[in-house]
């Protein structure tokens, strides 16, 4: 791609000062009036007896006739419960070979699917349910008593039978002798199917309002350079969560679409996760940077022969690459492409790292978050003035496609600050693109910290600090560390009174936030620094705790307390 004129390979709009970019490649249709489910499941009849969902550890399959008859039916079953078009059914699961179908048979009913971490704390999943004004929830057994008192009709799958609940299987039973006289309604590209959970650029946790036409749009872009020849041939890990965005649309939706596999794990331990890619030949992996960090460092990979990998690429979208952890993986698994992606949940995908290169796609620099993806417009802007920039400047990240969500449910505030009027989508991420086209991430506006790929947001740690009586102020940052990413690290103003020591107001905060969100580093001060205008200061506070840890032997003079990440 170096040398190529930049006018040849990048559209670039300059208008009263206004710079916005386009991807260098053409437009892509996407088709009206198909929802996603039946977008995603087009002509799978013609691959009825491929397996398109098997679990690593059971060996538990779904082919592709079996996904379609099992979201028609689960469809079918939720009308005869009474689902109306809009409302919304709550899923707590953890990946499962069913997670597609439950997903996709709910926005076939005409309901809105709202994935929830199966790993979140009661709490959590009640604003979850609350927040969406939800009618039904999906879980199975070992879940149950995390959602029994949230005062909703709760289906239970698996073998095991629970009173007043509704088992899945025997639901999908009845559906199957129910008549035709279930009410259907009929279901627009522009109707709402997805409610995922994000806590957007200021951190509270909100629904991400997303039709059949975004999803659809967003996977037209995507896949773009999927040729026919790749039809039916990738086997991809279905490791990355299935709750999450990524995982429904990008793992699950897109490999449906172009009729491939998806070998599902429900959690990661490296000798499985090695074990999994060699046993059933997986091509594509979508990881997260502390399993590329596992996979480099962790001498368990040396018990494995891996020439006999099928492994042509990873992809990695949730936190920043290490420059020198993609050296030491290249070295390591010279074979293996490594990708890079950047999107989030109110829009999915924005950029690509790599193309097919037959198509002269090319691929994009290293530490690049790739190219713009088709049908997407793209610009950065001065956070201070919001002129937009030209190439080479770094500036907030704003995108503008048919994939921009519809908005936060029920919260104009936050849709208006994120969403402005002329439908540009604000990701509070700075970046800026290069004279070739290729986009680079080089900060966040927005305060949320990445552990282990995960999502915390410091605003819930520090309202959960506060709800402590003892508790005057409190704010939390984020802290690097080799293997998470990043760590949340707390800073806090007790009372006068107050005797818990910083270990208890650590349990105090693990007891009421889900495991990945617990403060890992804590300190007591005297003071929350902060801005004239009441804002925490939290690059100072950043560095003020990163030279506190770096006290020789750990001897901690502050008294500051810390767990292992």
């Amino acid at each position: 791609m170096t040398g190529t004129p930049a006018k040849e390979i990048m559209e670039e709009e300059e208008e009263e000062d206004k710079y916005v970019f386009r991807s260098q490649f053409p437009g892509v249709p996407v088709p009206d009036n198909m929802t996603l489910p039946e977008f995603v499941l087009h002509e799978a009849e013609l691959f009825a007896d491929k397996v398109a969902f098997v679990e690593a550890i059971t060996g538990k399959e779904y082919t592709y006739a079996q996904v379609v008859r099992d979201t028609r039916r689960f469809a079918k079953a939720l009308r005869s419960l009474g689902l109306r078009k809009g409302r919304v059914v709550v899923v707590v699961l953890p990946n499962v070979a069913e997670y597609a179908i439950v997903a996709l048979g709910i926005m076939a009913a005409g309901g809105v699917f709202s994935g929830a971490n199966p790993l979140a704390h009661v709490s959590e999943l009640r604003k979850q349910v609350e927040s969406a004004d939800a009618k039904l929830i999906v879980t199975s057994g070992p879940i149950y008593e995390k959602v029994k008192g949230l005062d909703i009709p709760v289906i239970i799958m698996g073998e095991e039978r629970i009173d007043s609940t509704i088992s899945w299987d025997e639901l999908l039973e009845a559906a199957d002798r129910a008549g035709g006289d279930v009410i259907e309604e009929k279901i627009n590209q522009n109707d709402l199917c997805a409610l995922p959970f994000s806590s957007g650029t200021t951190g509270t946790s909100k629904g991400v309002m997303l039709t059949h036409r975004n999803l659809v749009a967003n996977l037209c872009s995507t896949l773009f350079s999927v040729g026919p020849e790749m039809i039916g041939q990738v086997i991809t890990l279905g490791l990355m969560p299935f709750f999450h965005i990524y995982g429904t649309v990008g793992i699950c939706c897109a490999t449906l679409r172009n009729k491939g596999k998806v070998v599902v794990m429900g959690r990661f331990e490296l000798r499985m996760f090695l074990n999994t890619l060699i046993t059933y030949e997986v091509g594509f992996a979508p990881i997260v940077p502390p399993i590329m960090l596992a996979l480099v460092k962790n001498p368990v990979v040396e018990e494995f022969d891996l020439s006999r990998l099928k492994l042509r690429a990873v992809m990695t979208a949730a936190a920043p690459l290490a420059p020198d952890l993609l050296l030491a993986f290249e070295r390591k698994f010279p074979g293996v492409q490594v990708q890079e992606a950047y999107g989030l949940t109110e829009h999915s995908c924005i950029t690509l790292s790599h193309g097919d290169p037959t198509k002269e796609h090319g691929i994009a620099k290293k530490s690049s978050v790739g190219f713009i993806l088709p049908n997407l417009e793209v610009k950065f802007i001065d956070p201070d003035t919001g002129r937009s920039l030209p190439r080479n400047t770094p500036g907030e990240v704003c995108v503008r496609s048919q994939c921009v969500m519809q908005g936060y449910y029920n919260n104009k505030e936050e849709t208006d600050r994120t969403i402005d009027s002329e439908g540009w989508l604000h990701t509070g991420d700075i970046g800026y693109i290069d004279d070739d086209g290729d986009v680079f991430i080089v900060d966040r506006i927005k305060e949320l910290i990445k552990y282990k790929g995960f999502q915390v947001a410091p605003a819930e740690l520090e309202a959960t600090l506060l709800s402590h009586p003892s508790v005057e102020d409190a704010a939390v940052v984020p802290l690097a560390d080799e293997e998470a990413g990043e760590i949340p690290a707390a800073c806090v103003v007790m009372n006068r009174n107050a005797k818990e020591s910083e270990e208890e107001m650590m349990r105090f905060v693990a007891s009421n936030v889900a495991s990945y969100k617990k403060v890992r580093v804590l300190h007591f001060v005297d003071t929350i620094p902060k801005s004239p205008s009441g804002k925490i200061m939290r690059r100072f506070l950043k560095e003020k705790m990163e030279k506190r840890m770096m006290v020789p032997n750990n001897s901690n003079p502050t008294g500051s307390h810390c767990w292992n990440a």
